[in-house]
């Protein structure tokens, strides 16, 4: 049976960051940010050619091992079969090892641009085959749903397929996140939380968790404590002592601040009004930066925007 056939065009795909958990919503909740990795995605003759720049210039790998590139292949397989090459140029802005989805941005952009670039791909690959095999390649759902649908996500798994819900957050609800120098592997954070925790505290989290659904999409004065949370920042402090002290005082300030994913950034949920007095709590040795809210998620563009 012959092999799919290829687009001689360049396909551009924009893909956010997101934090995930946002408290109490371990693995389900994702939130998408304004602030983007572009990817631009070329058949060619031959060969594997790729050009980074930004975020990751000085570290990530040029060939077969770059998430982006296994991304493309494994997609590409689903659909049919490898082009004979291709040439990639990434320009990367979301920081990387800091809890703000750049692994999920990677994986998704390497989907949606072997879809673009493979005619008949969006016949072959639905949006929902993209968010189980983003999430086969990831591990978890909660990043890149909030990746793929852009806005508010709640995602799940049943009967091991991903599912995902996506939700409009309240418009005067606006991300600053507070971003440090030194990057925290997930797998490190992971391996700190326990097999099990108190009855008391799954209890908490899942009120929690529920009403900050609440909170996000239609009462953001009940941020605060919908955004508690006893499942995992906690356990996770000793790998990112600064990220939880920093937490703790904003929280104290009345800010809805939470560890953005496995961290070590830091998330505010702050009101318009106050975002960029909140932007400049962190102290040295933060980056600080307001965001908007995503609600477009992962792209394709024309190359010129």
């Amino acid at each position: 049976m012959a092999g799919p056939a290829f687009r001689a065009a360049a396909v551009r795909v924009r893909v956010p960051a997101t934090s995930a958990n946002l408290g109490p919503g371990f693995d389900a909740l994702g939130l998408s940010l304004g602030l983007y990795d572009d990817v631009v995605v070329r058949v060619a003759d031959s060969g594997l050619h790729i050009d980074i720049a930004g975020e990751g210039s000085d570290s990530l790998p040029r060939d077969e091992n770059h998430l982006l590139v296994r991304s493309l292949r494994t997609t590409f397989d689903l659909l049919g079969g490898q082009p004979r090459g291709l040439e990639i140029v990434c320009a990367n802005r979301i920081p990387h090892g800091r809890g703000l989805g750049s692994s999920s941005a990677a994986i998704c952009a390497g989907i949606l641009a072997a879809r673009a670039v493979t005619i008949g791909g969006d016949g072959k690959l639905d949006d929902a085959a993209l968010l189980e095999l983003a999430t086969e390649i990831e591990g978890h759902p909660d990043n890149v749903a909030a990746c793929l649908l852009g806005g508010f996500t709640l995602s799940w798994m049943d009967a091991g397929a991903a599912r995902a819900i996506r939700m409009d957050p309240a418009d005067s609800i606006v991300p600053v996140v507070f971003v440090p120098a030194k990057a925290v592997l997930t797998a490190t954070a992971r391996g700190l939380l326990p097999r099990s925790v108190p009855h008391v505290d799954a209890a908490t989290n899942a009120g929690r968790a529920a009403l900050l659904v609440e909170a996000m999409t239609r009462r953001p004065e009940l941020l605060l404590p919908a955004t508690e949370d006893r499942l995992h920042q906690e356990y996770r402090a000793p790998a990112m002592p600064e990220s939880a002290t920093l937490v703790e005082r904003l929280r104290a300030d009345g800010v809805p601040a939470v560890i953005s994913g496995a961290g070590p950034t830091v998330l505010a949920l702050a009101e318009d009004s106050e975002a960029d007095k909140v932007a400049q709590l962190a102290g040295e040795g933060w980056a600080a930066n307001r965001l908007e809210l995503d609600s477009a998620g992962a792209s394709v563009l024309p190359l010129a925007q």
